[in-house]
């Protein structure tokens, strides 16, 4: 028999997962490099597509969190990851790419081991 409440905590469990897996994504992109990512190349267009990416896709995880979880990380600065997120998602022309790449470098990894999702 499933237990009350079990399948949404099987949710955030998964949500979970999803953000330690961007966590691992954001580390690897950050050990490409800042001139690599901020390179006027190619490649760094798509370094910073992709940290521009890892961000919204953190914040869709964030804006899936009951409120009752996010609530026992009150020092987690939840409203801010969801505007970073609008920001790169609505106004893409205003992102700052040296300030994208410290969200990247430790912003993300410090939710990450908050969020006890880390070693």
């Amino acid at each position: 028999m499933t237990r009350p409440g079990s399948a949404h905590h099987g949710r955030v469990h998964d949500w979970l997962q999803d953000l330690a897996g961007f966590g691992a994504d954001a580390d690897y992109l950050v050990g490409l490099g800042e001139n690599a990512y901020l390179a006027d190349t190619p490649e760094g267009r798509l370094l910073r597509n992709a940290g521009e990416r890892l961000l919204i896709k953190v914040a869709t995880v964030v804006e899936r969190l009951p409120d009752a979880f996010k609530a026992g990380y009150p020092d987690v600065e939840w409203a801010n990851i969801t505007r970073m997120r609008n920001l790169v998602a609505h106004k893409y022309d205003k992102v700052n790419d040296d300030l994208m790449f410290v969200t990247l470098r430790r912003d993300i990894p410090a939710l990450i081991k908050r969020l006890g999702l880390s070693g």
